[in-house]
């Protein structure tokens, strides 16, 4: 691909995740994907290049541009070679014209900016949030150590946090490696890792993973468990509990039980562990604000009606997993989300809900204390950010 073809083929792949974002489509990488898969004469670097300078125009576009074309033209008024490719030559865009739109800078919608500004976080704190993402693992350390790990890639450096946290360079196939394959790491940001411990899961305990998707935090917990106890992983999205499954075998959690729930009769179907958990987790579903870095056209998704249907999640999860918990047990509350709505808010619900129930702390502490809980963001802590929070159930 000549290098205005590759400029087109961002600005065709722009209007199609603005396409998607307001359609609730698919994700930008899918659609990459997709489009690479229909077009084999484009090389690596081909793919490379066009990959980078969408995610370019996405990173520096706050509201929703108005085309792919005017994102493309936000990041050419800054990058002389990118303008250079638009020449109208071969399958090249058109020449720019005078007064052509612009998408607009930013972090955000101005909505969400205001939110975010409304739960504490200064413009550093929110331009961070849609940098580009390191390359963090978690060793698993139900099948070797991390000083094993790093002995055998060279590359690979310690996260400042997490005890088992490795991090490789971005770019990593990390699939393709015989380490993964083995089943020695997951993929796992740092701050997911950090508030994954913050259960404190112990060897011999009962414990619940609420919302346990594809199951990260599932193995992180059979892990601390030495696989001693009983590990239920629940989920109502089938696709995402099946996925489980494989990675459990691969990794050796061999304690784990899955159940898929339904909608609405999620307490009935988990009746057998109602008042029997030491502890139970949930990451529940957000708006993921805090991990922008990884998908930044999710700001593009958000909208104030669907934060409140969230809302309205979290709290029925929360109801849920506090009829789980035996008396003295805990509860930890996660979200990848900034946004006080979703954090601090929600616990404050939860506990005027429950009378009874209170905070606990979390040891080690994580991040920075922010309201009723513990908050990590990248600027601050170099990780995706999240809102955490124990409870402890009445005796």
């Amino acid at each position: 691909m000549t290098p205005g073809a590759r400029t087109q083929a961002a600005i065709d792949l722009l209007d199609e995740i603005v396409a998607a974002a307001a359609s609730g489509g698919a994700a930008a990488d899918t659609l990459i994907a997709r489009y690479f898969a229909t077009r084999r004469y484009a090389g690596s670097k081909d793919r490379r290049a066009v990959r980078e300078l969408v995610y370019a125009a996405i990173r520096q576009a706050g509201p929703v541009p108005p085309s792919g074309r005017a994102a493309v033209l936000a990041v050419a008024d800054q990058d002389p070679a990118i303008a250079a490719t638009f020449d109208g030559t071969g399958h090249g865009p058109a020449p720019i014209t005078p007064d052509e739109p612009r998408a607009e800078g930013g972090v955000a919608p101005a909505w969400l900016v205001e939110a975010l500004t409304a739960s504490g976080l200064d413009a550093a704190q929110q331009a961070a949030l849609v940098d580009r993402a390191p390359l963090d693992l978690r060793v698993n350390g139900l099948a070797t150590t991390r000083d094993a790990v790093l002995e055998q890639w060279p590359d690979a450096t310690v996260t400042p946090h997490a005890p088992m946290g490795i991090r490789l360079p971005n770019g990593t196939p990390v699939e393709q490696s015989d380490l993964y394959r083995a089943g020695l790491v997951e993929v796992q940001d740092e701050g997911s890792q950090l508030v994954g411990e913050a259960l404190a899961a112990k060897p011999g305990e009962w414990l619940v993973d609420l919302c346990a998707g594809a199951g990260g935090k599932t193995l992180q917990l059979a892990a601390a468990m030495n696989n001693q106890g009983a590990l239920l992983a629940c989920d109502i999205d089938r696709a995402r509990l099946q996925r489980l499954a494989p990675r459990a075998e691969r990794a050796g959690a061999t304690i784990i039980e899955s159940r898929l729930l339904n909608p609405g009769r999620e307490a009935e179907m988990l009746s057998d562990w109602a008042a029997k958990a030491d502890g139970v987790l949930i990451d529940a579903p957000c708006s993921g604000t805090a991990t922008w870095r990884r998908n930044p056209e999710a700001r593009w998704r958000l909208t104030p009606e669907r934060l409140a249907r969230l809302g309205a999640m979290q709290t029925q999860v929360l109801d849920i997993g506090a009829g789980l918990v035996k008396p003295g047990g805990r509860l930890v509350y996660i979200v990848c989300s900034l946004l006080d709505a979703e954090g601090s808010e929600q616990v404050a619900a939860f506990l005027s809900r429950h009378p009874g129930w209170s905070t606990a702390p979390i040891e080690p502490g994580i991040g920075t204390l922010h309201g009723l809980g513990q908050r990590l963001d990248p600027a601050t802590h170099g990780t995706d950010g999240f809102f955490v929070a124990c409870l402890r159930a009445p005796c």
